[in-house]
């Protein structure tokens, strides 16, 4: 056990009649006020993490230890976490502030402290004044706000949220993310969030653990995964890219099939093929410097913010991001150069 504020140590679980595990052997740690995203595919394992931590689901092999006391043997409603579902679950037929209460009644909180306590947490999910409405007067991100403020109002040692955002439209869901990891930094508890999205999990988490068929794939900060990725899964699954074989031919050197001899930015191992990797938005419409390709434009879809291009270049087609501020934009059919840096063509798997 390490002196972390959480450990998940070879956390296996194996349902009867199946033949692989769900969970294979997952470790990770959390510092106290960390923001821990698990993240990855529908069926990959993450939510049956979530409800093992949180007790709904007794592993089949391995220990989760919440400041230092091992979780084995201890029932959850002895956890002291606030767990957030996808779907609120939330009482209709109680008040707001009936709801948020809920827990403190539980754990015998006398009604004075519990109102107290109850107005301050209304009070910091922006719900002041409306502890008397019911549920079914409130909008979905007043409901996912009457969630988080019940979860919080118990003073969790650890805060679990389920796909917490996933019920909410588009803008909704940017403005709440913001909002949870606002009162995250004010309050400063400890959290775990299962999501599937990228987005999500880049801009919320301190760190990210990318899973994949019941195992962490690979666990870092947000930058660590999206800029070095461990695997071409990992690699796949946090954003777009281009996808190359290069076969050495110096210390920074590779060949690549159609490209012809790219420099990167990282020394690759001698006498095997290195998978090189390329983000869409680290392209640029410039003839100069060492990575140089000429193609033609096959496909564009804008976007706003953004271009979206498919450029063929021999053999292959590269996607290729452009802002559109970028002065004059290039049309279908036409022969562009795109040039990216050797600091911006990762060598997967290599160490940061």
């Amino acid at each position: 056990m390490s002196n972390k504020h959480v450990t998940v140590e070879q956390l296996v679980k194996t349902y009867p009649g199946s033949s692989a595990p769900s969970i294979d052997h997952v470790d990770f740690d959390l510092e106290k006020g960390e923001m821990l995203a698990l993240l990855g595919p529908s069926g990959c394992g993450k939510t049956t993490i979530l409800r093992m931590v949180a007790g709904l689901i007794t592993p089949t092999s391995g220990h989760i230890w919440l400041n230092g006391q091992d979780m084995a043997r201890i029932p959850v409603h002895k956890r002291n976490m606030g767990m957030v579902f996808q779907s609120y679950a939330l009482f209709p037929h109680m008040s707001v502030a009936e709801n948020v209460a809920f827990g403190l009644e539980m754990r015998g909180v006398p009604r004075a402290d519990r109102a107290e306590r109850v107005e301050r947490a209304l009070d910091l999910v922006k719900l002041a004044g409306y502890g008397s409405r019911r549920i079914t007067q409130l909008s979905g991100g007043q409901q996912q706000r009457c969630a988080i403020a019940r979860s919080l109002v118990i003073e969790p040692n650890l805060l679990l949220l389920d796909e917490p955002l996933s019920n909410l439209d588009a803008k909704l869901r940017d403005e709440m993310r913001d909002e949870i990891r606002s009162i995250q930094n004010r309050t400063g508890v400890t959290a775990i969030f299962v999501t599937h999205d990228q987005d999500e999990a880049l801009s919320m988490a301190d760190r990210l653990a990318v899973m994949s068929a019941g195992k962490i794939e690979q666990i870092g900060t947000p930058r660590q995964i999206f800029d070095y990725p461990a695997t071409e899964f990992v690699a796949n699954f946090i954003g777009a890219g281009n996808f190359f074989t290069g076969r050495p031919t110096g210390a920074r050197t590779a060949e690549v099939e159609g490209l012809g001899t790219i420099t990167v930015g990282q020394d690759i191992p001698a006498g095997q093929d290195a998978r090189l990797l390329v983000r869409p938005h680290r392209f640029t419409l410039d003839a100069q410097g060492p990575n140089s390709f000429s193609g033609t434009v096959t496909h564009l879809v804008y976007r706003g913010e953004t271009l979206t291009l498919d450029v063929e270049v021999g053999p292959r087609t590269l996607k290729v991001d452009l802002p559109t501020h970028a002065g004059a934009l290039p049309e279908r059919g036409q022969t562009v150069t795109l040039s990216v840096s050797p600091a911006d063509i990762t060598l997967i798997g290599a160490q940061q």
